[in-house]
């Protein structure tokens, strides 16, 4: 796999979560994703956050978090979603679907992971039926190093993900199946609604209905 197949995976990613978005009725980007506290305008305007602002804003922002990136991400991100309306969100998505950004360290392939887990967190979020490309999803999962997994600070032990559309699994221990977007959610930290995994320990990863 080159760089240049995971930059196309990039373009597609970002250009199919434009035309979801661009269909998304105006009252649904006030609705709840799978990031704790972030509607789909926070989500978004996080991911276009790199689009959007210079090297010399984002290092001014770390500053002002204390270094601490996750605290910076949801300040900016709350920011400018009270800043920018939805038109100008996908706007900005829109106008850079082939932009070449990448996280620090992270090369094309984080910047595919960033796209594809954010993309999830909407979609999965509010119920939507997308389906990431499983040979997208593989590129996510086969570039995560165990420094990727340990950042996200879930507690996979006594447990073994298994994908049920690719041939990938994860750690040792009770088997918990599911479709490989929805364990790539697991590892990131991600609570699923129930149904979407299988196995005695798929209430660990679930959220509790209503």
């Amino acid at each position: 796999m080159t760089d240049d197949d995971v930059r196309a995976a990039v373009v597609a990613e970002r250009a199919e979560l434009v035309d979801l978005l661009a269909a998304l009725p105006a009252d649904r980007w006030d609705a709840p994703t799978l990031c704790d506290g972030w509607r789909v305008r926070e989500v978004v305007a996080h991911t276009t956050m790199p689009f959007r602002t210079s090297v010399g804003r984002v290092l001014m922002e770390l500053a002002r978090a204390r270094g601490n990136v996750n605290r910076m991400a949801d300040r900016t991100a709350r920011r400018d979603a009270a800043a920018l309306s939805p038109s100008q969100l996908l706007a900005a998505l829109r106008d850079n679907v082939e932009h070449r950004w990448a996280p620090p360290g992270g090369g094309v392939r984080g910047a595919l992971s960033h796209d594809v887990i954010h993309g999830l967190d909407i979609t999965v979020g509010l119920g939507l039926d997308r389906r990431v490309p499983p040979e997208r999803v593989a590129m996510v999962l086969t570039g995560m190093s165990p420094r990727n997994v340990a950042f996200f600070g879930t507690d996979l032990s006594g447990v073994q993900l298994r994908a049920t559309d690719l041939d990938w699994c994860h750690g040792e221990g009770t088997p918990v199946r599911g479709l490989a977007q929805d364990l790539l959610l697991v590892v990131c930290g991600r609570r699923l609604p129930s149904g979407r995994l299988d196995g005695p320990a798929a209430t660990r990863f679930s959220r509790r209905d209503p």
